[in-house]
């Protein structure tokens, strides 16, 4: 019997993906090398923002599966899915959801201290102006500290990833890549009903406005850090 195939993931979810991972290997392999190597890390740090900008808007308007009010679980909800009671959605479950919403907001944070931190060596963020020298080094004392927490959840989120490869049998990794979910006959029980027939849409329209709106986040991003 054939497989059911289902758009989970649109393009602009996708390239928001492994554009991150680029910019965030970047921003790690940078900062130990440090000296000149800090002018790149600052700006993959900037892309790195801009992304999450994007991704927190995406979020709000984009495709179904894009958007948290369709992944993110209440209490009650993620209760339900930990005891059994609901059934996996075709996007994140509630536990993958809680993990991604926990990298946005390290990642976030990771980008927005790095704008005001100063390393007193090679590197100054070009927000340090703004605000005092005790915020500068408060700011700078979170950016070196989150690093540990940002690794931490990096690590499970690849655990997670090999978990289900390997004991679930559920790729995690080609949805991603090619956006699309094949979802055997036998299988169809064990996810949401209202998922199976709700595809992401993809064309070109959403494609566009995905552009025009990383565009827009990255011009006005730039402006206020060139200043």
């Amino acid at each position: 019997m054939m497989k059911k195939i289902i758009r989970v993931w649109d393009l602009p979810i996708r390239l928001f993906h492994w554009l991150l991972v680029v910019c965030i290997v970047t921003s790690f392999i940078t900062v130990k090398i440090g000296g000149n190597a800090m002018e790149l890390h600052a700006r993959a740090g900037y892309c790195v923002l801009t992304l999450i900008l994007f991704r927190i808007c995406w979020g709000l308007i984009g495709s179904h599966h894009a958007r948290f009010i369709h992944f993110v679980p209440s209490p009650k909800g993620l209760f339900n899915y930990l005891s059994g009671k609901t059934k996996a959605g075709l996007g994140h479950n509630p536990l993958g959801a809680l993990s991604v919403l926990a990298l946005l907001f390290s990642i976030g944070l990771q980008a927005v201290t790095g704008l005001f931190a100063n390393d007193d060596i090679a590197f100054e963020g070009p927000f340090t102006k703004y605000v005092s020298s005790e915020a500068v080094e408060l700011l700078t004392s979170i950016h070196r500290q989150n690093e540990k927490i940002l690794i931490v959840l990096i690590v499970v989120h690849l655990c997670a990833i090999f978990y289900y490869q390997k004991f679930k049998g559920e790729d995690l990794i080609k949805p991603m890549l090619l956006g699309d979910k094949e979802i055997d006959p036998s299988e169809e029980a064990k996810y949401l009903p209202s998922d199976l027939g709700q595809a992401s849409r993809d064309g070109g329209l959403q494609r566009g406005l995905a552009l025009l709106l990383l565009s827009l986040i990255a011009v006005i991003l730039g402006y206020f850090i060139t200043r």
